[in-house]
């Protein structure tokens, strides 16, 4: 019970992590961004990233390991239906992953941001707010 406990609240830690990280990119996001800002953008992209590393890992876990049988998780729509929204925001996040990677040791004072990068910010954003409703529904059985 207590692994159980712990598991779940790491995962919980990471999910708000994962969050703050992401409405943080988009706050400061534009499409022209200062050199001293992008590294902080950068750094938060990292957090983002490691963030995401341990929610993945720690709800793979319930879902295979401990609590409730795997079953409850792999027979439930609404749950593959919340774990392809996860692997799409991941996989939406490997784009201005990589932008930030190739610029970060830009000596430019501005760094231009592509429009297409700030609108997939802004659907990972959009479509991690569903993630919680479907999680909340999975948890009352609903989807079964």
């Amino acid at each position: 019970m207590t692994l159980e406990l712990s598991i779940r609240y790491v995962h919980f830690l990471g999910i708000f992590l994962l969050a703050a990280t992401l409405i943080t990119q988009n706050l400061w996001l534009g499409s022209r961004v200062e050199k001293h800002l992008f590294r902080k953008l950068v750094a938060i992209d990292g957090v983002y990233g490691a963030s995401a590393a341990v929610v993945l890992f720690t709800g793979l876990t319930m879902w295979l390991w401990v609590g409730k049988p795997s079953v409850f998780y792999t027979q439930n729509n609404l749950f593959l239906l919340k774990f392809g929204l996860f692997v799409v925001v991941g996989l939406l996040s490997a784009v201005p992953t990589l932008f930030f990677i190739r610029q970060r040791k830009s000596t430019r004072e501005f760094i231009d941001i592509p429009s297409i990068l700030i609108g997939i910010k802004r659907l990972e954003l959009a479509l991690l707010m569903f993630i919680p409703l479907l999680a909340v529904l999975m948890a009352r059985g609903i989807g079964i």
